[in-house]
Parts: C-alpha cells; structure tokens; sequence
C-alpha cells in the first residue's frame, strides 16, 4: 500500500513570508538607487540620526549644539508637495531659467556620485520653500551663525564641518577635524551659464537671505582654509542644499 505523505503548511508559509520581505526590500533599494551607496567618510565617533526626504532618499542626520542639520547634501528630484523638479543638463536652458531646476554635478547619472555629494539646485527651485523636506527648512544666515558660533568662530569652524583626509577635498585639506560630524563635501557649484566649477576645491550651501535684492547668499569652506565664508550668487546658479530641523 501506498504510504501517504504528510506535509508541513507553517514552513511553506514562512518561507512565503521570507520571499516576499525580500521581494519588497529589493523594490525599495530599487525605487531609491542611491540609499546607502554613499562613500563619504562620517566620523564614527558622532552618533547620528536619520531622516527621509519626499523622494524616499535617507539621509544621517546629526545634532551640533542645539540644533540638528543634515549630514548629506539634499538630493530630493521632488518638492515636499511632491511635485517634481526638473532636470536641467543643457547649458543654455539652465542659463535662462526663471523657473526653479536641479541637475548633478557634471551632470552625472551615477548612483555613488549622486548618493555622495546630493544635487545642485538652483535659487528658483531653493525660494520656492518646499524643497526642505516637511519638518526641515532652508538654515538662515542666523542659524549658520549660531552653528560657527558654537564652534568658535569663523576661523576655525569649517575645519570642524570638513571630511578629513583627501579621499574626496583636494590637499591640503587645512584644518579638517570632522569633529561635528557634518563631514563637508568639495562639489564645487554649477555657474550661471552652465559650467561645474571647483570640484574638489570647496563646498557651499544655500541660505535663506539675500545680498540686496536678486542676489542670494552661500555658506562656503575649503581646501586652503580651516575657517566659513559667505558669498553673494546669482540665481541662476546651482548650489548645493543642507537643511536644518524645525
């Protein structure tokens, strides 16, 4: 006589289970390419947070003082209403723009790249006020004070934002401690009329606050100096964005 076969359902259903985590894992890294694929050096003695943008990009997040910025560049490709914003890659169109755009730094589609040093953005995309993901927002040149304030002074406070080292900031990298963990990038920015300038040399961030009128102001440091500078642009330009919590 034929022996009947018993057969375990739970297992079969487990292993259901597994597959489908692992289904909907592999559709989220999909779905954000860029997540983890940062080669940027953080200082492992900070203890970080994290926060997630609109366009599902997760950032390290981290608190200097009493406040708490982003310790990657914004990456978003969306508004925080969810509306997107164009890419812009030709020189000319990115030249005339009235409206608000982003691109990558010499317009590459690379995830690492991408993932290590965010997106440019220009000041149209910026005084929008919904590029900040729900909860965050565009620092004010009082807040960047504040920051280089804590860190004693404009002289010495981009040494302690900087990445160490020369995996990505050109020599000398004068000053650079990490020591906040904000860990500093040189991306450089994107001219008015469409040229990258200053990979490797320094790093800027956009501010809520303009020189005078249509003349919007940067956060800077680099290679050269251990100290913060400030800078006037035009709004054609494409700079890179760190925000700050409510």
């Amino acid at each position: 006589m034929k022996k009947k076969q018993n057969v375990s359902i739970f297992p079969l259903l487990i292993m259901g289970l597994f597959l489908a985590f692992s289904n909907s894992c592999k559709k989220d890294d999909d779905n954000n390419p860029t997540n983890g694929r940062t080669t940027a050096l953080f200082n492992s003695g900070v203890t970080y947070g994290t926060t997630t943008d609109q366009d599902g990009n997760v950032y390290k997040t981290v608190t200097i003082g009493t406040q708490t910025w982003m310790a990657e560049n914004l990456r978003t490709t969306k508004y925080n209403d969810g509306t997107s914003i164009p890419l812009v890659t030709n020189d000319d169109k990115w030249s005339n723009l009235s409206t608000g755009a982003y691109c990558n730094c010499n317009n590459t589609t690379n995830s690492d790249t991408i993932a290590t040093y965010g997106r440019f953005y220009n000041w149209h995309a910026v005084n929008t006020g919904k590029l900040a993901p729900k909860g965050w927002h565009l620092p004010t040149d009082a807040e960047w004070i504040e920051l280089i304030d804590y860190l004693g002074g404009l002289s010495d406070a981009g040494g302690k934002l900087k990445e160490i080292g020369a995996t990505h900031w050109n020599n000398p990298n004068e000053g650079a401690t990490n020591e906040t963990g904000f860990t500093a990038l040189p991306v450089g920015y994107r001219t008015n009329d469409g040229r990258f300038f200053n990979f490797g040399f320094q790093g800027c961030w956009w501010i809520a606050a303009e020189y005078l009128s249509g003349y919007p102001l940067c956060r800077l440091v680099t290679y050269q100096h251990s100290g913060v500078g400030r800078s006037a642009m035009i709004k054609e330009m494409g700079v890179s964005v760190r925000c700050v919590r409510d």
